[in-house]
């Protein structure tokens, strides 16, 4: 079977609260890191969300 072109990956505050989105991503489409600005709860703030790896 082939590979899947989407994964999974979670998106880490930048504000440093620990607080993260779940996303998915076409891996053959964007091969670089995905950076978006998402609200976070924790700070009642709008930041940046940087890509990193599901464990």
């Amino acid at each position: 079977m082939a590979k899947a072109a989407t994964i999974k990956i979670k998106l880490n505050s930048t504000a440093g609260t620990g607080y993260y989105y779940v996303a998915k991503k076409n891996s053959r489409t964007m091969t670089d890191k995905m950076v978006v600005k998402k609200y976070d709860p924790v700070v009642r703030k709008h930041v940046e969300f940087k890509e990193g790896k599901i464990k």
